[in-house]
């Protein structure tokens, strides 16, 4: 992995400035991933990948020009700078447009610098033996545990220099249950860690995952339709978060089509909700120290008992709209807990469903989503009463933000989030 991240950005600068720019950034982000696979049951494959890009962009007389790469040899990065200006010459003037100012130095580090590769193959032989045992009828497709180490640095021609370093293992398993003709649908489970002190099954959701895939060998088919409950499973709620996050940035706060556009400050969800963006967190072996628009990152409050608190704009979002800029870029997500156990939401629910994974489109302007809920549970009168095969859900994303009734006490911690289980009413369920 490339040693002298800071003077390549800095030869980055100045081949831009060289080239007529007002303004000039640059962004280098080199990695190093060991990869140990298992396929069809089988540990495969340790390999070790390397990856370099470059992200340079220039801004002259309010235009702006980018061009990335991935080799940063002199020849190359004078060859982009001068892309870059011709890029620059051909867009459109924008005011908009700008760097970070300056700023003092900073650097970071989080997270192991190299991998145990022993313990790393030790713990995925130890998940292999331990499915085995407890899931028989569980197939596993694919399974990956890697290592990962990132570089970053971020330069700009206001002086400003950011350096992050960050060590995390990731492990994603995939996988199917066969028992006899029947089998489940294909689901999978995700975590990154900043160690291996645990059974890799122990992190995140993992193990509840694949016990479900063996009772979803057994799923049903549901017909009809009703007006009832989602309970989100952590995951799930991630997704519906990162979709409310998506109406808080720059696009849809530009445009003015944010449902959010005039809410800051004032209620968007239940009371019992607070949602933050912890990117530089301790807590979480993912997040990052660098926003994409060249500051420090910092902890940002998007949702506070159910009011508001900021949006989630760049700064060309914040220059363009007049509105104030996130001190972070989004991700990282962290959602308070709640006041009632698991069970408690569960014995809540008179009909609904218990969805575990939603596959769906990003929603309409004014909020709409509809898509599948892929590896759920029909729920009647308290109690979970059967895998149901891919039912349709429908709603209005304010709406189910306003609809939240319970929270969970507990909560998943997947390395890239902290989630508990929320339950909110008011959605559309309908199968065959």
């Amino acid at each position: 992995m490339m040693d002298d991240l800071a003077g390549r950005a800095a030869f980055c600068i100045r081949s831009m400035k060289d080239e007529g720019l007002d303004r000039a950034e640059c962004v280098l982000r080199a990695s190093r991933t060991h990869e140990l696979n298992l396929d069809a049951g089988e540990i495969s494959l340790l390999r070790t990948t390397e990856d370099i890009s470059l992200s340079m962009t220039g801004i002259l007389d309010g235009r702006e020009g980018t061009t990335s790469i991935n080799r940063t040899d002199d020849a190359s990065i004078l060859e982009a700078a001068a892309v870059t200006m011709l890029n620059a010459c051909a867009s459109e003037p924008d005011t908009a447009n700008d760097i970070s100012p300056a700023q003092p130095p900073a650097s970071f580090d989080k997270g192991p610098e190299e991998p145990d590769l022993e313990t790393m193959y030790d713990r995925m032989r130890e998940f292999l033996d331990r499915t085995r045992r407890a899931y028989p009828s569980l197939i596993l497709e694919q399974v990956i545990l890697d290592f990962t180490s990132v570089r970053k640095h971020y330069a700009n021609s206001n002086g400003v220099d950011l350096a992050s370093r960050r060590g995390f293992y990731s492990f994603s398993p995939m996988f199917t249950s066969k028992e006899g003709a029947d089998t489940s649908s294909f689901n999978y489970a995700g975590v990154s860690m900043s160690g291996l002190d645990r059974e890799l099954h122990l992190y995140g959701t993992i193990d509840d995952r694949m016990r479900e895939s063996t009772e979803q060998v057994r799923s049903r088919e549901f017909s009809g339709k009703f007006t009832g409950d989602l309970l989100m499973t952590p995951e799930c709620l991630e997704d519906f978060m990162d979709m409310t996050c998506m109406y808080l940035s720059d696009y849809p706060m530009i445009k003015g089509t944010s449902i959010f556009r005039d809410s800051l400050g004032t209620p968007v969800a239940s009371p019992g909700l607070t949602v933050r963006s912890r990117p530089s967190w301790e807590g979480l072996a993912q997040g990052y120290f660098i926003t994409p628009d060249g500051f420090t990152a910092g902890d940002t409050t998007i949702i506070e008992d159910g009011v508001l608190r900021s949006f989630m704009l760049s700064l060309y979002g914040s220059n363009k709209t007049g509105k104030d800029r996130s001190a972070s870029s989004g991700g990282a997500l962290v959602v308070e807990p709640g006041e009632s156990s698991y069970r408690e939401l569960v014995s809540s629910v008179k009909r609904g469903i218990l969805i575990c994974r939603f596959s769906g489109g990003m929603p309409s302007e004014n909020g709409d989503f509809s898509g599948v809920a892929k590896n759920s549970y029909y729920m009647e009168d308290g109690k979970i009463a059967y895998p149901v095969r891919e039912v349709m859900v429908s709603g209005n994303l304010r709406s189910l933000l306003k609809e939240i009734r319970g929270i969970s006490r507990e909560r998943v911690d997947s390395g890239d989030s902290i989630m508990p289980w929320v339950l909110a009413g008011g959605v559309t369920v309908f199968g065959k």
